[in-house]
């Protein structure tokens, strides 16, 4: 039996443990996932890339395939509603004999318009799951994304099963093989489109099937904080090359960021000091802590780079205080990292959904939950010269707090952010994505 053979079934047990316990809380009898469908394009005949729902593949690693659903109950063997319709227009995935398989009880659809003689013939205590309101309106549920349970099922999914952890252990593998070949296209001096695709053909993705747009940027193109434009020209020269890119097994998300100078310059000791920043965050996650708590660590930390560097000219406490951190730093420290890239369940206090309010100092944190074990995070902390907000710090009355002519030596680099990916253990983080020796 495969690795993962050997860990789906305490999986799978662990998911049915979840339902049971939330639809006796609800007092709902069972939840009816759809895995999703194909969306036309407006005026068209083709589709968008199909996205499947992810409340869908934590059951099962079907990412590829509409118009399937799931029945759940909690006691039961789940029903699988596998669609494997007869056409010759497009490539049918066909039901294949894999792991999974004999936890379901798995019933063949060939017509996806016949789904409701295969669905419960009394859906009135069964919840829908999923995007498609109206087709499970059409179908005869009253009952649509019940808050009460959904809030259950994203509090718990912060909580990663030992399948899970290794899916995502194989993600990283496949992203470092990606910006591995990124890197070295990058000192082969290649365009941002040349060198998406090295990526790419490394990690066998399409540009669809990657958990998010990559971000492949030279130059004054890293200050942009979600660059996905992918210039086809070569620049006149090679600077500074920041890449966030991920890769998806079995659904589950990577999300990882480099950033490389060209030359041995003091932009790439620069990327050396806030490695070693990120790696100290690093060592920070542990339970019990506050995620919130080594967010602002980590911005004081950056004051204090800023500060070593030149860039400020006032220690890191009036730079925290004054805010002026933020034109430098202006995100969160990370987020979840599972099903998704921005993982649900970061802002909740309890299986209820209470919710944690950022500090307001700190609106753009993506969690603000406890750390615990077996929960996985990307730590992703950065250092941009970005135009607009440097405009507006200029402006301002903290103008004086800054070196401007050293912020000139650093702007044409665009900015700098590091990435990994870490599950949070009892005794010790595991960095995924250092373990597999990405520098």
């Amino acid at each position: 039996m495969t690795t993962f053979g050997t860990l789906y079934p305490a999986h799978v047990a662990e998911l049915q443990h979840r339902v049971k316990t939330v639809l006796s809380r609800e007092n709902i009898d069972g939840i009816v996932i759809h895995s999703g469908q194909e969306i036309k394009v407006f005026l068209d005949d083709y589709s968008y890339p199909f996205k499947v729902n992810p409340h869908f593949k934590h059951w099962l690693p079907l990412v590829d395939v509409p118009n399937c659903w799931l029945i759940i109950n909690g006691q039961d063997k789940p029903v699988l509603i596998y669609y494997q319709p007869v056409d010759f227009w497009h490539k049918v995935v066909e039901l294949e004999d894999d792991f999974w398989n004999e936890f379901f009880d798995i019933k063949v659809l060939s017509n996806a318009a016949d789904v409701e003689k295969l669905l419960p013939y009394d859906k009135k205590g069964y919840g829908y799951i999923g995007s498609h309101i109206e087709v499970a309106k059409a179908l005869g549920f009253d009952m649509i994304n019940p808050e009460g349970t959904l809030n259950y099922l994203h509090y718990h999914r912060a909580y990663k099963t030992p399948y899970e952890q290794e899916c995502l252990r194989q993600s990283n593998a496949l992203a470092v093989k990606g910006h591995k070949a990124a890197k070295k296209a990058f000192l082969e001096g290649l365009s941002e489109f040349d060198i998406q695709q090295s990526y790419l053909k490394a990690v066998h993705h399409t540009d669809s099937e990657t958990p998010y747009g990559n971000i492949v940027a030279l130059n004054k193109n890293t200050s942009i904080l979600h660059y996905t434009a992918l210039d086809r020209d070569v620049p006149q020269a090679h600077r500074s090359f920041l890449i966030d890119a991920g890769a998806n097994f079995h659904g589950y998300a990577s999300d990882i960021t480099r950033t490389y100078s060209f030359k041995r310059d003091r932009f790439a000791e620069l990327i050396a000091r806030m490695n070693k920043l990120m790696l100290n965050a690093v060592d920070g996650l542990k339970p019990g802590l506050s995620y919130v708590d080594l967010h602002i660590s980590t911005y004081r930390e950056i004051g204090n780079v800023l500060s070593e560097i030149g860039v400020i000219n006032v220690e890191a406490d009036v730079a925290v205080e004054s805010g002026i951190i933020s034109t430098f730093f202006p995100h969160g420290l990370g987020h979840h990292l599972g099903l998704q890239t921005h993982d649900m369940g970061g802002f909740m206090a309890d299986e209820r959904g209470t919710h944690i309010n950022t500090p307001k100092e700190h609106s753009f944190l993506r969690t603000s939950r406890m750390v615990e074990a077996n929960q996985v995070f990307t730590i992703e902390p950065g250092l941009y010269f970005i135009s607009s907000l440097l405009t507006d710090l200029k402006q301002s009355k903290h103008s004086a707090m800054v070196n401007w002519d050293i912020v000139e030596e650093y702007r044409p680099f665009g900015g700098i952010r590091i990435e990994d990916n870490i599950i949070v253990h009892q005794s010790h983080n595991e960095n995924m994505t250092r373990d597999l020796a990405l520098d």
